[in-house]
């Protein structure tokens, strides 16, 4: 008696197992026949797409965000070719005017490029509109090689070339790295530093400093 009474719990064990290991089969089957079980979609998708896309469909409210990461670019090309006052009205300006083309650009990953170009114009608009921008020659540039301000030296900026000077102000001005500049604005880290280089050595030429 006492054998029989020890083999009952051996018996309910491997059948509890046997009934759970095709338990666990069938809800492992039933889930993959209705797509329960399947890894996260993931995207690849550059944040500007998502944002552009989100903005064409309605959601107006995601162009801050637009703003948000492309403010800086624009506010440096522009401090690079117009007076400091004009500005922030320009930046504003440009980024409504892009809200109303938004829908003209036909590649979203390249909105970078696209408002900087669109700045880039309303700046060549401006000086079109108005001549008075404020200039240094070169000889003032080198009388005074010490203690400059800051508006003396962005005025000696944009005396540069046009490459050079909207990376130095992008890059000293408004804070940005160099791989930030080359993703904004669609160059290669390479060139962004190839004009870092070269600009501030002209710059370095304009303000009559020697290299230590």
């Amino acid at each position: 008696m006492s054998e029989v009474i020890k083999e009952i719990p051996i018996a309910r064990t491997k059948l509890t197992k046997g009934e759970s290991m095709i338990e666990c089969e069938a809800t492992a089957e039933m889930l993959m026949m209705t797509g329960a079980v399947r890894s996260p979609e993931k995207t690849d998708e550059p944040i500007e797409v998502v944002l552009v896309r989100a903005v064409l469909e309605g959601e107006h409210d995601r162009y801050g965000r637009l703003y948000e990461m492309y403010a800086p670019l624009v506010h440096g090309i522009l401090l690079a070719r117009v007076p400091r006052d004009e500005v922030a009205d320009l930046v504003q300006d440009i980024f409504l005017h892009a809200l109303r083309k938004l829908h003209t650009l036909r590649d979203a990953k390249s909105f970078g490029p696209w408002i900087a170009m669109i700045a880039r114009n309303r700046a060549m608009d401006f000086h079109r509109a108005s001549r008075e921008t404020i200039e240094v020659t070169e000889q003032t540039a080198v009388a005074k090689p010490r203690d400059r301000t800051a508006h003396e030296v962005l005025n000696l900026i944009r005396e540069l070339p046009d490459a050079y000077r909207e990376t130095l102000v992008l890059r000293f001005v408004e804070g940005m790295t160099g791989p930030e500049i080359a993703a904004r604005v669609g160059l290669t880290p390479a060139s962004v530093r190839v004009n870092l280089h070269r600009g501030m050595k002209l710059l370095r030429d304009r303000m009559g400093v020697a290299r230590a």
